[in-house]
């Protein structure tokens, strides 16, 4: 039993982060049009990580464009502004989005 309790425990510390930002944005409405693996309204997440790939600069442009919005990147459905999100969760969000593979 303490066994499985220690397996269970660092299954959830290595989930945990991971888990922590997709609740992120379920929480903040950015999973009503994105998905991790599939286009929805906007491009799936694994899509925009690969477009955006080796740029240094990734992070603060994509947490730009959470929180402001942005139109041609991608098609021509714009993305609206998500005033609900801070610029720290918008950096937080960012970076998870560029760590999907």
């Amino acid at each position: 039993m303490k066994r499985a309790l220690i397996v269970l425990a660092a299954l959830g510390a290595l989930a945990g982060p991971v888990m922590a930002d997709q609740a992120l944005a379920t929480a903040k409405n950015c999973m009503a049009c994105h998905a991790v693996d599939k286009k929805l309204v906007g491009p799936a997440y694994k899509d925009v990580a690969t477009k955006y790939a080796g740029q240094k600069d990734a992070v603060d442009k994509l947490a730009v464009k959470i929180m402001k919005g942005g139109s041609g990147v991608w098609g021509p459905v714009p993305m609206p502004a998500n005033g609900q999100v801070n610029e720290a969760e918008a950096k937080k969000l960012a970076a998870w989005v560029l760590s999907q593979k």
